[in-house]
């Protein structure tokens, strides 16, 4: 377990040694929880990272984007409430389409549904 460990730790420091140490803040703003609970925060940072966010007690909305180690431009959007985390983004794995005959099972069975049996 110890080796284990010790090889994601430096799995870990050989993937972070592409950060760039150097970015600097551009732009923050914090606006801290009022009394009903709303908040609001955003900043930008001079190696490309944007992030914005705003909630209250019943939810959250929010956004970032950045640049990956491979150059590509990853931006997420989401949003978080009672029913859970729905993030949205072009880079997040996606189901494959639902095949046809399932569709075709799923509306016999909504439209033919099982006889009730009466209790006696």
């Amino acid at each position: 377990m110890f080796k284990y460990l010790v090889c994601l730790a430096l799995i870990g420091c050989a993937c972070a040694d592409n950060i760039n140490k150097d970015a600097q803040i551009r732009s923050f703003q914090n606006e801290a929880s009022d009394a009903e609970g709303n908040y609001q925060y955003a900043y930008e940072t001079s190696n490309g990272i944007q992030v914005q966010e705003a909630g209250n007690p019943s939810g959250v909305r929010g956004a970032l984007s950045y640049i990956s180690p491979e150059g590509e431009q990853i931006s997420l959007s989401y949003t978080a409430d009672e029913e859970g985390y729905h993030p949205v983004g072009d880079h997040l794995p996606t189901p494959p389409p639902v095949p046809a005959y399932v569709l075709r099972a799923l509306e016999y069975i909504r439209t033919h549904p099982p006889a009730q049996k009466d209790e006696q």
